[in-house]
């Protein structure tokens, strides 16, 4: 009996991958589902960059999560897609109904940090998995959201 699923990867490693994976796309769900909220309701002196900002952010989001779950599915195993799950596995929480741009950002900023956290830690694991499809992904996302870090921190002036 062998231990390699069916593109070449160890089962039980693949599992853990998986594992992280679906916890990942829990946290960019209610992520994504945050910064919609922020895109609808965001009011004052920076509503026309931060409304446009924000549909960016979302959108990219989206993808990222579609690309996630396929990820997942690549390894053999089951995307989750319950909100109730998502809500009790995502350390990212929903946010309260927030129309202040610059709280936004904070938001933002705390979500990518948690986002960034747990993409490093599948990143390791998967390169101890030699899961290069994994590992090629997280490494895109880090390399991109770093510097999106950098933006939204550059409007906060830290």
């Amino acid at each position: 009996m062998s231990n390699l699923n069916e593109i070449g990867l160890n089962t039980e490693k693949s599992k853990k991958n998986a594992e992280k994976l679906n916890k990942l796309l829990a946290n960019y769900s209610i992520f994504y589902q945050n910064t919609r909220g922020f895109h609808w309701n965001i009011k004052g002196d920076k509503f026309f960059e931060l409304h446009v900002k924000f549909e960016e952010l979302y959108n990219d989001l989206k993808v990222k999560i579609d690309e996630v779950a396929e990820r997942i599915l690549t390894l053999g195993y089951t995307a989750e897609h319950r909100y109730s799950k998502y809500n009790s596995e995502s350390i990212i929480d929903e946010s309260e109904l927030i129309s202040d741009g610059l709280e936004a950002v904070e938001n933002i900023l705390n979500s990518y940090s948690t986002i960034l956290t747990m993409q490093r830690e599948i990143l390791d694991t998967a390169t101890d998995a030699n899961d290069e499809g994994t590992v090629a992904l997280m490494s895109d996302y880090i390399q991109q959201q770093e510097k999106e870090v950098w933006m939204y921190s550059s409007l906060l002036n830290k």
